[in-house]
Parts: C-alpha cells; sequence; structure tokens
C-alpha cells in the first residue's frame, strides 16, 4: 500500500457557487476551507453584516490525489486550478496565513497588483527561486529581472507569475501571481 499524502489545492466553482460547494464538500466528508470576510450591506429598511467569499469562484480542498475524481464532479464545480498541466498544490502556510489574516483583520480585500518596471521582487520558481531582484521592462506575461551576483548584473526574462513584489518598508511579500482557472494559482 502506497501512503499519499493529503495537500491544499484550489477548486474553481460557478460563480456565487463558492459557499454551496464548501457544504456539498463537507457532507462528503472531504476537509474544505472556503475563506468568508465580513461585509456590511445596506438595504432600504436596515444594514446587515454578511459573509462573502475572499476569493470568488474558488474553494480550497484538502485532500490526496485519489480523492480528485469525486470533487470534479460535485454539483458547482467546474474543474481544479491547473499550474504547469497539473492541479496546482497550495502550500499550508498559505492557507494558515489566509486564516490568520481573515481571522486578525476586518474589511479585508483582494486586490490584483501588476509588476511594474523598478519592482523590487523574489523569484518564486524555477533554477533562481529565492533571489531577490529588480523589474527592468515588463511585457505581456514577462518580466526581465536584474540579478547582483558575484560582482556582475544578470538579467533573466521569465514568466511574472514566477516572481512575487517586496514591499520596500518592509520584507512582507504584497503580491501573488494571478489566477486563472487553467494555467495559475494565486499565491
Amino acid at each position: 500500500m502506497e501512503f499519499t499524502q493529503q495537500k491544499w489545492y484550489a477548486v474553481y466553482t460557478r460563480p456565487r457557487w463558492e459557499k454551496k460547494v464548501s457544504e456539498s464538500l463537507m457532507k462528503m466528508k472531504i476537509a474544505n476551507y472556503c475563506p468568508l470576510m465580513k461585509v456590511q450591506r445596506q438595504w432600504s429598511d436596515r444594514k446587515k453584516i454578511i459573509h462573502e467569499p475572499l476569493f470568488t469562484s474558488y474553494v480550497f480542498v484538502h485532500i490526496d490525489e485519489s480523492q480528485q475524481l469525486p470533487i470534479r464532479s460535485t454539483s458547482g464545480v467546474i474543474n481544479f486550478v491547473y499550474w504547469l498541466g497539473k492541479p496546482a498544490i497550495i502550500r499550508n502556510e498559505e492557507i494558515t496565513t489566509i486564516r490568520h489574516f481573515l481571522n486578525d483583520y476586518e474589511n479585508v480585500k483582494l486586490e490584483k497588483t501588476q509588476v511594474n518596471v523598478n519592482d523590487k521582487v523574489r523569484v518564486i520558481g524555477g533554477p533562481l527561486m529565492e533571489k531577490n531582484g529588480q523589474v527592468i521592462s515588463v511585457k505581456n506575461n514577462m518580466v526581465k529581472v536584474m540579478l547582483p551576483s558575484l560582482g556582475y548584473m544578470m538579467y533573466v526574462e521569465m514568466k511574472s507569475s514566477n516572481v512575487e513584489i517586496i514591499n520596500q518598508s518592509s520584507s512582507f511579500i504584497n503580491t501573488h501571481p494571478s489566477i486563472t482557472p487553467k494555467d495559475k494559482i494565486p499565491f
């Protein structure tokens, strides 16, 4: 018998089906996480606090690979989010960070950010992983990054999804690559 370890994956859902998918997965005894934020809504006669999904059309599942087929057949699930032709794996630390952030702060909002020239970035994928550098040009989904090394400046062109912006006032990373259901994953 082969031991398989459970990992976090992102599931792409029909629009506004995040909570329904999460409930269906709970009934199937599949561990999942649908991050919810508190939002105040104004109606003509009252105000009400409601819980809306932080990531629209996404639910995170904690499974091993053998459980993917039942999830795909769950009502409201479109597919897994893919990265490089495989269902994208989300690190445990990222799920923990999202949970802590939602517990510690109110009025949380997501905002997509673009990689711009002169941004300080950290490489998060490929052979130069964990190297810091500076963006010197941006074309489509490709960025040219200047990496200082051994007294020389190396210039590398890579997909923008392989870098994350570093906030200069602290070392907190404030962006993640864009999510698309077929080829990219946030975080």
